[in-house]
């Protein structure tokens, strides 16, 4: 699962990152704290030098509502679902992240929110597949990100993680062939990210500033049993 998303490098250090130019309509404006139905920055196999914003939930050819949009595709079956085989098959994509936010269940209790990041790196990209939704005369370009399983990092926050791409391995997301992708979502090594708990000011996505990311003030990581590395 990845429910929650941010990017907020500034927009010549993004550019630069990923060697690709902002065209989304209305431009880039840094994000802590994206929900499903947002928007996220992508780059996609079609264009390549290009950052552009889709919806953030895949919409089913079928579907009547944009709500509708799935936000997360299983990576080991994603070529069985009908819902995703086109996608699959030819429209890859980066979806470009500052970290991403998984809640830990705790005993029945209120879940404790997570800030994951690639440590030392300004942005990363996660594997994503997206489409282009068509009703009643509206057009719209949507996107899922992928998950698999968890590292030994997310394990005890949450069952599932996103694929997180190796920097190295962007390039080839882009221009692989299904079976070659399917190779390519793999659970990232757990030295290549981090973790932190934070606040649950998180839970609200109308609350999108830096407090966002703050760590908690806490003692209790609820991660003591393992290097956050």
């Amino acid at each position: 699962m990845c429910g929650r998303n941010s990017l907020f490098i500034d927009q010549q250090d993004l550019e630069s990152a990923f060697d690709a130019t902002v065209v989304a309509d209305g431009g880039y404006t840094p994000r802590y704290n994206i929900a499903p139905g947002d928007g996220l920055e992508v780059i996609t196999s079609e264009a390549t030098d290009e950052i552009d914003r889709f919806y953030w939930g895949l919409i089913p050819p079928w579907a009547d509502d944009p709500g509708d949009g799935i936000i997360n595709a299983r990576s080991e079956t994603v070529d069985e679902k009908r819902v995703f085989q086109e996608a699959w098959e030819s429209r890859p994509c980066l979806v470009l992240s500052s970290g991403f936010y998984e809640w830990q269940s705790r005993n029945g209790g209120l879940k404790q929110p997570y800030r994951i990041f690639r440590e030392g790196g300004p942005a990363f990209a996660m594997a994503g597949i997206w489409d282009e939704w068509q009703e009643n005369g509206e057009s719209r370009s949507c996107v899922t990100i992928l998950t698999t399983e968890p590292n030994d990092l997310i394990e005890p926050i949450h069952d599932r993680m996103p694929v997180v791409l190796p920097q190295d391995e962007e390039n080839r997301w882009l221009s692989a062939g299904p079976e070659e992708r399917h190779e390519l979502c793999q659970p990232s090594p757990g030295e290549d990210l981090d973790a932190y708990p934070i606040s649950t000011r998180v839970n609200d996505p109308s609350n999108d500033s830096p407090q966002v990311i703050e760590p908690k003030e806490s003692k209790q990581s609820g991660l003591d049993e393992f290097s956050l590395g």
